[in-house]
């Protein structure tokens, strides 16, 4: 990776020996523009900065206990991508709830909400959330549908880049997002069943 700073194990001992040392500045200024780079690279349509935030506070966190030894746990740097990497997925997967919620809820009939029933509609763009957090931790579904189902839902991709990004056709990001629709509804509909309420 290009840019990538030298690991300083006395600063990383110091930062972990309190979360307002006066070396974090050094600490930000050292990293931040790599964790910069890596977000804007892998997750464009995501506020860097914010993620950055949520990175270094976990970091708070993890430092004191976090030992440096290249050797049996690779480099610094690439622990601090995988944290970071995590962090922009969740971000992802939120998004991606979110807007599904918003996109399915919307599906329904308008007459299937009594006008000015607003505890029904809340019900149902609940019962969707629900729905999203099973689908995207459905382990039956191949990891890469997710993926390609998240960079259309929440990165709002034309259907055609996600396609030739993952090296498949049109036809299949069509059929990928399709089925995780029909799914999500499929899941939504069973936890309104099993409340009686269909």
């Amino acid at each position: 990776m290009n840019g990538v700073p030298e690991t300083s194990t006395t600063l990383l001992r110091d930062i972990g020996s309190s979360a307002d040392n006066a070396r974090w500045g050094e600490f930000v200024e050292r990293y931040q523009g790599m964790m910069t780079a890596y977000l804007k690279a892998n997750f464009p349509s995501l506020e860097a900065e914010d993620i950055v935030q949520e990175t270094l506070m976990a970091l708070s966190g993890i430092l004191p206990n976090y030992r440096y030894d290249p050797g049996a746990k690779g480099f610094f740097h690439n622990y601090l991508t995988g944290i970071l990497r995590n962090k922009a997925r969740r971000e992802c997967e939120k998004r991606a709830r979110d807007k599904a919620t918003r996109d399915a809820a919307a599906a329904f009939p308008a007459e299937s909400v009594a006008a000015g029933d607003a505890g029904i509609a809340e019900w149902r763009k609940s019962v969707y959330e629900i729905a999203m957090r099973e689908l995207l931790s459905d382990d039956s579904i191949h990891q890469r549908s997710k993926q390609i189902f998240l960079r259309l839902a929440v990165d709002g991709l034309p259907p055609a880049e996600v396609a030739a990004a993952y090296g498949v056709g049109r036809n299949a990001v069509d059929k990928i997002k399709s089925r995780m629709i029909a799914k999500l509804r499929e899941i939504a509909a069973s936890l309104e069943g099993a409340d009686g309420i269909v």
